[in-house]
C-alpha cells in the first residue's frame, strides 16, 4: 500500500508480504521471482555476481521503482542500502521506511485495530481502503471507527502570503494535524454545489476537461451560487485562486470527496451537491460511492452512468432502441470473450467497461492475441463485462449534445478523417461535416435524439457513430463532457457546459432560449488536429489505433476545408515539408489493406514536388502508376541486396514517411522499426493512409496560398454570422 497515492495503471507491486522473515539475499530474490523489469534470463552464468550490482538493476528508474523500493523495504532490505545504490535523498527512502512499518504494525494487529494506530495511519496519510486492505476490514468498518472516534480531518487555509501579512484566499487542504480543531472557515453559503475536476493531466483525460470545470464553477457564481472545487493538480486552471468560491487540494478518491462534501455541510442540511459531469471519467467512477452517501448528483444518476458504460446495459438499450450496432457479444470471462470472438470472427476490437481515452480498449487479431490484451490490460468480472465486437470499416462520426431530458440540442457533428479504428482524440476531424450526406446527418441527429432520451441524463452526452452504406452504427455513449467540448463551444459559439450546469439543476433548454435539434452550420470549416509528444516519449510506437496517444490539439480555421486542414495540421507539426526546387524525398511503405488508395496519396505528393522511395510492394504499385522510385528492403530483411529502410532513414535526406501498419500478436505492429527511426531522425511519420492522403492534398499551391490567413477567433466568427 502506498498511502496518499494512486498506483493505477500499470503501477503496483508485484510481490505480497512473506509470512516469514527473510534475510536481505533471500527477501531481493522473492522480489526478483515476482519482478518484471529484471532479466535473468541465461541461468546463473547470465546473473552479476555483485548483490549491490543486482539491485542496481533492479532498481534502474522506470515508472515502476518507486513500487520496487517499496517492495523491498517491506522485506526488510534497509533504506541506507538503498540510499547508496541509488543515490535518492536519505530522507526520501527514511519516510518511506517509516510507512512501511507502520503498514506492518497495522498487518500484525489486522482487526484488532486500535484508536492509537488508527490515528497514527491517519496521521501518515494511509486512506481508509489502504488501512482495510491491510488489516482485513472492510473500509466502511475503518471508516465507521473513525467516525466514532470524532477523526475527521481538520482544513487548513494555504498561506499564499508566506507570512508577510494575513492571508484570506479560499485555498484548503485536508491534515488530520487539525482534526478536532475548529475550521479556519465556516461552510460556503447556499446555493452551492461541488465541481469535481479531473485530476492530473494525462493522456485520454487532460486540459478540455479543466475547461469544462472551470466553466462549470463560473456558472454556478454567475447564478448568484458558491461553487467549491476539488481537485488534486495545481497547475491547472481550476486551481486558480479565482476559479471558484472555494477550493480544496485533495485527492480525487471517494473518501477525501465525501469529507470536503460533509466540511461543506452545515448540520441539518443537506449534503452539497456534487456535479460529477465535467471532469472526465474520474468523477463518474466517484457517482457510486457519493450516492450510497446521499450526496445529490444533479442531472444523473448512478443507474444512468450505467445505463451507459456498463457494457451489457448499453447493449440492451441500444437493442431495445433498435437502433444498430457492430456485431458482437459481451463477455465477464476470457472463455466467455475467447467464444465469443470465435462466433462473430477476427480481427475483433476489446472494449471494457468504464474506461477513457481508449485505455484497454485494442485490436485482437486471434485467440492468443486476445488472451494476452484482457489478460494484461482488462479486469473481466460480472460487474465490469467487456464488449467483443466486429471491426466495421466506415467513416467515424463524433456528436457532443446537451439534454434537459425533454430536447436535445447538438451544436455541431464531428466528421473524422481517419477511417473507425483511430481513437477519436488522435483523429483529424472537421466540422461542420465535408463528407456526410444530409441523409446521414439526419439520421444521425434523430439517432442521438434517442439515446440522450432514453439515458436519463440532463446535461452533456457523447456519442461516436459510424457510417456506413448499410446505415449508422453506434459505437459508445458517454453521460459527461468529452474533450471535444471545447472545441464545439467555441467553434459554433454555443455556451454548452454553461447549459450543462443549468440544466442539471433543473432549468430547461427553452427557457434558455435554445432549441431542439442540431444548429445550423457556420459558413466557415474548423478543422480539429491532434498534437503528439511521440518524439519525447523514447520507445512509444506512434502508429494510431483504438488507444489514445496525443498530447493536445489545435484548431485551424478558414472557409475553404483545404486551409483550414493545412493551418490545423501546420500547427500540429503534422504539415508534410513543403518541396524545395529540386524536390523532396517521401518514403511509402503500406500494408496490402492501403495499396488501392496508393496513387491518390501519390498523385497528390508528385503534384507537390515530391519523389519516391518505397519497399518492393508499394513499389511495384508506384511503378504501375508511372511514377519513378527508388526501392528498399523491409526493415527485417537482411538477406536482400537492397539498401535496408531504416539504413535509408538513419542516413537523411527523407521529408516523409507513410507507414501503415500491418497487424500482428500483441501490442507492437510490424515496421515499428521504421516509424522508430522516423522518430530518431525527426522526420514526420504517418501511419494512416486517411491522414497522410488529407495531409498531401493540403499541400496544394490554392490552399498553401492562403494559409497565413490569420484572424481570432471572435473575428472568424464575425465572418460566419455574416460580418466583415
Amino acid at each position: 500500500v502506498l498511502p496518499g497515492w494512486a498506483a493505477g495503471g500499470r503501477h503496483g507491486e508485484h510481490a505480497a508480504i512473506p509470512e516469514r522473515p527473510l534475510s536481505h539475499e533471500e527477501a531481493f530474490a522473492d522480489v526478483l521471482m515476482d519482478g518484471d523489469g529484471l532479466d535473468v534470463e541465461g541461468g546463473p552464468d547470465a546473473m552479476p555476481a555483485s548483490r549491490a550490482t543486482l539491485m542496481e538493476r533492479f532498481l534502474k528508474p522506470s515508472d515502476s521503482r518507486l513500487w520496487r523500493l517499496l517492495a523491498l523495504l517491506r522485506r526488510g532490505v534497509a533504506a541506507a542500502d538503498l540510499q547508496r545504490v541509488t543515490g535518492m535523498a536519505p530522507w526520501f527512502l527514511s519516510e518511506m521506511e517509516r510507512l512501511t512499518d507502520l503498514e506492518q504494525r497495522m498487518r500484525a494487529v489486522g482487526r484488532d485495530l486500535s484508536d492509537e494506530l488508527l490515528v497514527l495511519a491517519k496521521r501518515a496519510c494511509f486512506g481508509d481502503h489502504d488501512i482495510a486492505a491491510v488489516t482485513g476490514l472492510t473500509p466502511a468498518e475503518v471508516t465507521e471507527h473513525r467516525h466514532a472516534m470524532g477523526l475527521r480531518p481538520g482544513y487548513a487555509m494555504v498561506d499564499t502570503c508566506a507570512a508577510e501579512f494575513e492571508a484570506e484566499t479560499p485555498y484548503f487542504y485536508a491534515t488530520y494535524a487539525a482534526a478536532g480543531s475548529e475550521p479556519e472557515a465556516p461552510p460556503v453559503e447556499r446555493p452551492a454545489a461541488l465541481v469535481i475536476g479531473s485530476g492530473p493531466v494525462r493522456i485520454g483525460q487532460g486540459i478540455e476537461f479543466d475547461y469544462c470545470a472551470v466553466q462549470a464553477a463560473q456558472t454556478l457564481r454567475e447564478d448568484g451560487g458558491r461553487a467549491v472545487m476539488v481537485n488534486s493538480n495545481p497547475e491547472t486552471v481550476s486551481t486558480d485562486f479565482d476559479a471558484s468560491s472555494r477550493l480544496y487540494f485533495e485527492p480525487l478518491d471517494a473518501e477525501s470527496v465525501l469529507e470536503v462534501i460533509d466540511a461543506e455541510t452545515r448540520p441539518g442540511e443537506e449534503r452539497l451537491p456534487a456535479l460529477i459531469q465535467f471532469g472526465g471519467q474520474t468523477p463518474l467512477n466517484l457517482a457510486q460511492t457519493l450516492e450510497e452517501g446521499s450526496v445529490p448528483l444533479p442531472g444523473i444518476s448512478v443507474d444512468a452512468i450505467d445505463r451507459a458504460e456498463d457494457r451489457t446495459r448499453f447493449a440492451n438499450m441500444i437493442e431495445a432502441l433498435g437502433i444498430p450496432q457492430p456485431r458482437g457479444g459481451i463477455a465477464t470471462s476470457l472463455d466467455e470473450a475467447l467464444a465469443v470472438a470465435e462466433q462473430i470472427g477476427y480481427p475483433v476490437l476489446v472494449r471494457p467497461s468504464f474506461v477513457i481515452g481508449g485505455l484497454a480498449i485494442d485490436f485482437c487479431y486471434g485467440p492468443d492475441d486476445l488472451a494476452r490484451q484482457l489478460a494484461a490490460a482488462t479486469v473481466i468480472t460480472e460487474e465490469r463485462p467487456v464488449r467483443i465486437d466486429a471491426y466495421l470499416e466506415g467513416l467515424e462520426v463524433d456528436v457532443d449534445a446537451v439534454t434537459d431530458g425533454t430536447d436535445v440540442l447538438i451544436p455541431g457533428l464531428m466528421e473524422h478523417v481517419e477511417r473507425a479504428g483511430v481513437h477519436s482524440g488522435d483523429s483529424v476531424a472537421f466540422f461542420p461535416p465535408q463528407q456526410l450526406s444530409d441523409v446521414d446527418q439526419g439520421l444521425i441527429v434523430d439517432t442521438m435524439r434517442r439515446i440522450c432520451l432514453a439515458a436519463g441524463v440532463r446535461g452533456l452526452v457523447n456519442a461516436q457513430f459510424i457510417v456506413r452504406e448499410d446505415g449508422v452504427y453506434v459505437l459508445e455513449v458517454n453521460p459527461r463532457a468529452s474533450r471535444t467540448v471545447p472545441f464545439l463551444s467555441k467553434v459554433p459559439a454555443v455556451p454548452m457546459v454553461a447549459l450543462a450546469t443549468r440544466v442539471a439543476r433543473g432549468a430547461s433548454l427553452a427557457e434558455r432560449g435554445w432549441s431542439d435539434g442540431l444548429l445550423p452550420a457556420p459558413p466557415l470549416v474548423a478543422v480539429k488536429a491532434p498534437v503528439f509528444s511521440t518524439a519525447k516519449l523514447r520507445g512509444v510506437d506512434p502508429s494510431l489505433g483504438p488507444g489514445m496517444q496525443s498530447t493536445g490539439e489545435v484548431i485551424g480555421i478558414h472557409r475553404d476545408a483545404r486551409v483550414a486542414l493545412a493551418k490545423a495540421l501546420l500547427s500540429a507539426a503534422l504539415h508534410p515539408p513543403l518541396p524545395g526546387p529540386e524536390g523532396a524525398e517521401a518514403l511509402i511503405s503500406v500494408a496490402p489493406r492501403d495499396i488501392e488508395r496508393i496513387e491518390e496519396l501519390a498523385g497528390a505528393l508528385a503534384s507537390a514536388g515530391y519523389h519516391f522511395t518505397a519497399t518492393p510492394g508499394t513499389a511495384a504499385v508506384l511503378r504501375e502508376g508511372g511514377h519513378e522510385v527508388r526501392e528498399v528492403a523491409m526493415a527485417g530483411d537482411h538477406q536482400s541486396e537492397l539498401p535496408n529502410i531504416v539504413d535509408v532513414i538513419a542516413e537523411g535526406g527523407i521529408s516523409l514517411i507513410v507507414n501503415t501498419p500491418m497487424p500482428r500478436s500483441g501490442a507492437v505492429l510490424d515496421a515499428a522499426a521504421v516509424r522508430h527511426a522516423a522518430i530518431a531522425e525527426g522526420v514526420l511519420c504517418m501511419t494512416t493512409m486517411d491522414t497522410a492522403i488529407a495531409a498531401a492534398h493540403a499541400l496544394e499551391p490554392a490552399a498553401q496560398a492562403r494559409i497565413e490567413d490569420v484572424r481570432s477567433l471572435d473575428a472568424w466568427l464575425r465572418i460566419g454570422q455574416g460580418g466583415g
